[in-house]
């Protein structure tokens, strides 16, 4: 096993808190931005809430809203120590993969009660037309994300192998 390398702790708090600001100015929020960006600079992917509370100075609490937050949108998973009660939460290489696989499965929701809307308003009235050219939109994102996610497992493979 290589030996540890130094890391200034300095340097890794700066890149969470600007990584975790870039994830809010998308549209995360605050405290799962900062647990998920703790989580990815970590050497193992894995931290617990008691190192996550350290590491970012955010209350237990704190700390169980963003993971929750994170479980729910698939970026982070948990998991037991063995032989422990303590939990350790883990972000894996493929958390971008399964994060964007699984709205999917919400765009797939929206087209079908967009369909009802074409249908209950009209297709040929204004709001209709205008419920169907979204929809239109979300059938063409949905092929456009499958057709992306086939060539990001041949391209990752080339790049990292399984």
């Amino acid at each position: 096993m290589a030996d540890a390398v130094e890391r200034d702790p300095e340097a890794v708090s700066k890149f969470v808190e600007t990584f975790a600001a870039q994830l809010v100015e998308a549209g995360m929020p605050r405290m799962p931005a900062r647990v998920f960006a703790a989580l990815l600079s970590s050497d193992e992917g894995s931290l617990t809430s008691a190192q996550l509370g350290e590491l970012l100075r955010i209350s237990p609490a704190g700390v169980s809203g963003a993971v929750r937050y994170l479980a729910q949108t698939h970026m982070v998973s948990r998991e037991r120590e063995p032989g422990s009660r303590r939990e350790r939460y883990r972000v894996h290489g493929d958390q971008w993969y399964e994060a964007l696989t699984n709205r999917e499965a919400v765009l797939k929701r929206w087209e079908v009660a967009l369909r009802e809307g074409v249908t209950s308003l009209g297709a040929e009235t204004p709001a209709g037309r205008r419920m169907a050219e979204t929809l239109a939109f979300f059938e063409f994102v949905d092929g456009e994300i499958s057709a992306m996610m086939e060539r990001w497992r041949a391209h990752r493979q080339q790049l990292f192998g399984d």
